[in-house]
């Protein structure tokens, strides 16, 4: 079963396209767990994967024993669409920072689409590089 997913602009992503490689995930969800796991993103992931679309999620597709960050790496290698979620705390995490740099990389190289959500977090703050992401 493939997925696809619209845009309000019309383009639609399809992980079964000739055009686009075959991706292992249609999402990859980059968060920071102690501000939003048990909150939003895993409502978000549960409606994601409700609609039929794949995502990956650390905590959840990331088994134990594995090298976590090479998993996540590759994880965002594979994935069609990255959604970063910045909280409060986002930008207090390596962890969370050094996904964003692959991600970010992959916009660049693979085209890969980015999508931001703020979570209790001006815009402006991010963009700026304010306050606590300063």
């Amino acid at each position: 079963m493939t997925s696809s997913i619209a845009f309000q602009s019309g383009a639609s992503f399809s992980s079964s396209s000739p055009s686009i490689p075959p991706w292992n995930h249609d999402i990859f969800l980059s968060f920071r767990g102690k501000d939003i796991r048990y909150k939003f993103i895993s409502h978000l992931n549960h409606a994601l994967r409700q609609s039929g679309i794949k995502t990956y999620m650390d905590g959840v597709d990331l088994e134990r024993g594995e090298e976590i960050l090479s998993e996540l790496f590759k994880a965002i290698e594979e994935s069609q669409i990255s959604i970063i979620v910045f909280s409060k705390n986002y930008a207090e995490s390596r962890w969370c920072l050094n996904e964003l740099l692959k991600i970010l990389e992959c916009k660049k190289i693979m085209k890969q689409v980015v999508l931001p959500i703020f979570y209790k977090v001006k815009p402006s703050e991010v963009r700026e590089q304010k306050g606590r992401f300063g």
